[in-house]
């Protein structure tokens, strides 16, 4: 799939660009790291095709604090191409995103509905859930991650300072490692003013053909900004920030 990760094979382009809406979304010294905190956040992002074509919908991410260091991540999309339920309940312990309940539906006119499910058990070390109806379970990696709480962890490293990035993911049953990297700072007029985002990218391999990159806001808490994706075509999916709401 398109994106920061996800197994779900070839898919046209309107749903490629769907399940993008994934994937948004989250310089101090690793002495800071353990007192970094969780901010609260709701943003909302805007799409569009190569050719300029902004996609009838709506991609909403949020970050809510449920008490005693227990968060709720969540995404939801809602557009006549696909609607997307997908949430993580996780702990945040010493810098931490520690995943506890992950849950994610995707549902559509012109594609076949998804589903998956992971249950973090850490004192018995173990993963257990189903994928594409088939139930797993899996023996946990230390830190090992969600697909969606990784992306928390990597906008949280990238806010520490860290600049190469490496996540253990649990995804379809089985371990993926996702890379990622900071390349290049950036300074972009936005309503009349000049800012800095910081450029990060997706670590593929040397014949890789596609291209996924990143800008997070300092200003914004390392909100993602922006993300552009380049087809092995040639044919380029953005998602552009559009709301931000943070410490609601």
């Amino acid at each position: 799939m398109s994106g920061l990760s996800r197994r779900h094979g070839r898919t046209p382009a309107f749903q490629r660009l769907a399940m993008l809406a994934l994937l948004l979304l989250p310089i101090v010294s690793t002495a800071q790291e353990a007192t970094q905190e969780l901010i609260s956040s709701r943003v909302s992002y805007t799409a569009t095709m190569d050719k300029g074509l902004e996609i009838n919908g709506t991609a909403v991410r949020s970050l809510t604090s449920q008490n005693n260091d227990i968060w709720l991540y969540r995404t939801d999309v809602d557009s006549f191409i696909a609607d997307i339920d997908e949430s993580l309940i996780l702990k945040w312990e010493n810098g931490r995103v520690i995943p506890l309940r992950y849950r994610y539906r995707l549902s559509g006119v012109f594609i076949r509905d998804r589903e998956q499910s992971i249950d973090f058990d850490w004192d018995k070390g173990i993963a257990t859930g189903s994928y594409r109806d088939n139930s797993f379970e899996i023996p946990l990696k230390e830190g090992a991650l969600d697909p969606l709480g990784f992306q928390l962890q990597l906008r949280q490293d990238i806010k520490a300072g860290k600049r190469e990035m490496s996540y253990q993911v649990i995804d379809g049953g089985d371990y993926d490692e996702e890379k990622f990297a900071v390349i290049d700072e950036e300074r972009v007029s936005t309503n009349g003013d000049t800012i800095t985002l910081l450029k990060a990218e997706k670590v593929r391999g040397e014949n890789a053909r596609r291209q996924t990159l990143m800008w997070f806001d300092p200003q914004q808490d390392f909100l993602l900004s922006r993300l552009l994706q380049i087809e092995p075509d040639g044919s380029r999916y953005e998602l552009r920030l559009k709301d931000a709401e943070l410490g609601h």
